[in-house]
């Protein structure tokens, strides 16, 4: 089967100008690129004054943990319509693979956030998921293995180091995911159990890693100037001083570090932007090649403990209800709420749990108000409810400002950080986030059209060794995005619904049509892209 786009505004993935040039697509492969190409017996479509692009390269996300549901579909069908193809999941420490099959643990997996249900089978090693889902899933999955997870399988939570024998065993499953097509290794040090890991352990990680040439993506220990990652509330900020543990974890290393998600949570940590960046550059002079992602929104999406200090959060059940460990925690959360700049009224309930839905949508300050409990009460009123596993959606994480200045930086990657939930309030990031990086860069806000376009496709697919995807070039997979840059332009974000996007193909399927998913071919669509 042979498809022709005709007369189309091309941007090939390397940061050069557009170009206008037909694309002729074979099977799934871009068969030529060029200023004209005749070929009469493909399917014609004219694109006179519209842009195709390499689809869209999401460079942080989660989904591996709906790859493989019985019906995916609807966890996909968002992330389409904004232009998406393939996904960089297992991020955060969080990947749904990298555990041992008979580990007790299993149930650790996820922290919280993720969970393995209505999944087609057990899936504990990146190539069994690969081998379950190649050609068998919407969109195109590449895979992290997740420290977390790895570290779960052998100790569950468990607040302390890993003796020799387990810190072995664990990188051993780390190493095997590598072996078996995983692009790299994921750090989430503020989810449990990556919040347990000493700097020792995390060095141990990054030699792996620096041995196998691939990344190593980390979710902060913390993101804002003040945090319950430390026992200090004043002095350095806690962003800062993560940052300084990234550097002295990969220093001497020739390690690919990636900063997951550059976010500043609350208004004091917004002051923090300029040095993160120099720190980021500072490694880079150093030897270690560090670079950062980040997404078009001003909020996030958390579990509900995330402003929860590690030592309350390791108490069992019986010892948080204890007087002294309440008093404690209640005066180190209010002290750091007021330095923080950030308040219960910035975070929002997105989910806690069946049968508390008369929460989704209201803030921990409102629901205060309607139980007539002070916030702080309410707040671990919440907490317990979910069983410390409830979602949230908080901001500020960022500024208009703040998301112009490093979307323009030349070490920069875009993503969503979003998946669709069954229940409870969405993410906004899972309807428009890449639209509204090219509305950005068509109003004079973002970074150039041509550089962009590269962030989204392919230095996503250079960073994580992604090959033969990210490029408009004859030999590449045919993931192919269409989109009209005046309807981008003058666009209206944040409707809850993308814009400016209009065909899409993956791996040569026209999945998407004006607005039209062709729910057969999508749903088979996506390959799994081992490196």
């Amino acid at each position: 089967m042979r498809t022709l786009l005709q007369h189309c505004r091309i941007y090939d993935g390397t940061g050069a100008d557009a170009y206008s040039g037909d694309i002729l697509i074979e099977n799934d492969r871009i068969l030529s690129v060029a200023p004209q190409i005749d070929a009469q017996d493909a399917a014609t479509l004219d694109l006179t004054g519209k842009s195709v692009s390499s689809g869209f390269f999401d460079a942080h996300s989660h989904n591996d943990w709906f790859a493989a549901k019985r019906e995916p579909v609807p966890y996909f069908e968002p992330f389409i319509r904004q232009g998406i193809t393939s996904f960089i999941t297992g991020n955060c420490g969080l990947s749904m693979t990298g555990y041992s099959p008979d580990s007790p643990n299993t149930d650790k997996i996820g922290a919280g956030l993720f969970h393995m249900t209505d999944l087609t089978g057990s899936y504990p090693s990146v190539g069994s998921l690969f081998d379950a889902i190649d050609g068998k899933t919407p969109l195109n999955i590449a895979s992290l293995v997740g420290h977390c997870s790895a570290r779960a399988s052998e100790t569950g939570y468990a607040n302390r180091p890993l003796s020799p024998e387990e810190q072995t065993r664990m990188l051993g499953l780390l190493e095997e995911n590598l072996q078996q097509g995983a692009c790299g290794v994921s750090l989430g040090l503020m989810y449990e159990p990556g919040l347990y890991a000493p700097k020792e352990e995390l060095r141990e990680v990054a030699k792996l890693c620096e041995r196998y040439n691939c990344p190593l993506t980390v979710h902060p220990r913390a993101c804002s100037a003040v945090s319950m990652a430390y026992p200090e509330l004043l002095g350095r900020p806690h962003l800062l001083r993560a940052l300084d543990e990234l550097e002295e974890v990969t220093r001497g290393l020739n390690v690919k570090l990636q900063y997951s998600h550059a976010i500043f949570v609350g208004t004091s940590s917004f002051r923090c932007k300029d040095e993160l960046v120099e720190i980021l550059e500072r490694m880079r002079k150093n030897g270690v090649d560090a670079m950062f992602d980040l997404y078009s929104e001003l909020l996030g999406v958390s579990v509900i403990t995330v402003i929860m200090p590690t030592w309350y959060q390791a108490l069992s059940p019986a010892e948080k209800q204890k007087f002294f460990n309440k008093f404690r925690f209640r005066v180190l959360a209010n002290a750091s709420i007021l330095l923080l700049g950030f308040h219960f009224d910035d975070i929002q309930i997105a989910y806690i749990g069946k049968g508390f839905e008369q929460y989704e949508g209201k803030t921990v300050h409102q629901i205060a108000k309607e139980h007539r409990m002070n916030d702080l009460d309410a707040y671990l009123m919440l907490c317990e409810q979910s069983n410390f596993s409830g979602r949230v959606n908080m901001g500020p994480y960022s500024t208009p400002q703040i998301v112009s200045d490093l979307a323009r930086h030349d070490n920069a990657l875009y993503m969503t950080d979003a998946w669709v939930e069954e229940h409870g309030v969405q993410n906004p990031a899972i309807y428009d986030c890449f639209p509204k990086f090219l509305h950005l860069a068509l109003n004079g806000s973002g970074d150039t059209m041509p550089r962009a376009i590269r962030k989204m496709t392919g230095a996503v697919a250079d960073r994580f060794s992604i090959s033969k995807r990210g490029y408009v070039k004859p030999g590449y997979y045919a993931d192919l995005t269409v989109f009209d840059e005046q309807s981008l332009k003058n666009g209206k974000p944040d409707q809850s619904k993308a814009f400016g996007i209009e065909r899409v193909f993956v791996n040569g399927a026209a999945v998407l049509e004006h607005g039209a998913l062709n729910n057969t071919a999508f749903a088979t669509a996506g390959r799994a892209l081992r490196v």
